[in-house]
């Protein structure tokens, strides 16, 4: 039983919140490395847009909300989700008409890319804050367990209860739909076919007759309905707040560069690696060791890392990576 007990609770806190974590970091790593693989820069408003993406779903929630409709037990987020998505996709495209299609006609460096990301950051940031304030807001809504403490409890008859939040399964699920339907299209679609050939030699693609307009539109598009999805899903799953998504960029980043930038697969891979990695770092084991080892009293928390340090541990897997391994795992293209 004692071993039930701790499998129980290695599920219940560190298994169930990092599978969940990391469904949310993968959705955002692979936007980072599409535009990376594309447009071939690093953008560093990728968590920014995703905030706004957020309010604007949040905003459509409660207008619904207010007119009594909703999904049941569902949250009435995934109905306001498409007008997140669409309003994110518009901002994107207007940004890039903007800004980064000027810098693409003069073939400016990568840097300077870059640097123009980190200004639109700032707007975006503004610009998200100004919609719907900097305070914490929660919009869950719907059945808020799926498996609750209690239940299992008396199921059970073990002392250690498990929880399943609505909200992490719901991650989980879409997550697998959005990658299946990602990976579908760009090796079936005609569209994706130009984006993977735009990907792996620009030139060879113009000569194909290959729009590259097209493929910049359709990246954009792309990857605001990546960034808006992950940003729902996080807020859904903890709460939204906008600072909280300007702190996400890190592991984001780490995710798609231990994964390899520019590797869809890479990107999934890595937002797990690194979701589990934060998870288990930061947990106190010394519940699961109780229950593993009944005679032994450790002299603390057996946690290696306080939960405040945890986007310490995405910069430490980041600096490995860049260090021993600067393609990433599934090699993808070096730093």
């Amino acid at each position: 039983m004692d071993i039930l007990n701790a499998l129980v609770a290695f599920l219940n806190f560190v298994f169930i919140p990092a599978a969940a974590y990391g469904a949310q970091l993968a959705l955002g790593a692979l936007g980072v490395t599409l535009i990376y693989a594309i447009l071939r820069f690093s953008n560093f408003a990728h968590g920014d847009t995703m905030a706004f993406g957020t309010a604007i779903t949040i905003l459509v929630t409660w207008g619904l909300q207010s007119l009594g409709i909703s999904l049941g037990p569902l949250p009435t987020a995934l109905l306001a989700l498409p007008f997140g998505i669409a309003a994110t996709a518009l901002l994107v495209l207007g940004t890039d008409r903007a800004v980064y299609r000027f810098y693409r006609a003069q073939k400016a460096a990568p840097i300077i890319f870059v640097m123009a990301s980190v200004g639109v950051m700032f707007v975006m940031n503004g610009l998200t804050r100004l919609l719907i304030g900097v305070d914490e807001q929660r919009f869950d809504d719907g059945a808020r367990f799926i498996i609750a403490v209690r239940d299992f409890r008396e199921w059970s008859g073990l002392v250690e209860g498990l929880a399943l939040r609505s909200t992490q399964a719901l991650t989980v699920v879409v997550t697998v739909i959005v990658c299946a339907a990602l990976f579908w299209f760009l090796n079936r679609t005609k569209s994706g076919k130009a984006m993977r050939a735009y990907s792996d030699n620009e030139d060879l693609a113009l000569l194909s007759g290959i729009d590259p307009e097209r493929v910049v539109r359709l990246t954009w598009i792309i990857a605001a309905g990546l960034m808006t999805i992950a940003g729902v899903l996080y807020g859904l799953d903890k709460s939204f707040r906008p600072f909280n998504y300007f702190q996400i960029l890190l592991p984001i980043f780490a995710a798609a560069i231990v994964g390899g930038l520019g590797n869809p697969v890479g990107a999934i891979a890595g937002g797990f690696l690194v979701a589990f990695s934060e998870v288990a770092v930061t947990y106190p084991w010394v519940k699961v060791a109780g229950y593993l080892f009944p005679d032994w009293q450790p002299g603390g928390l057996l946690q290696l890392l306080g939960t405040e340090y945890k986007f310490a541990v995405s910069f430490v897997i980041l600096i490995v990576v860049l260090l021993f391994r600067p393609t990433g795992l599934f090699r993808g293209k070096s730093v």
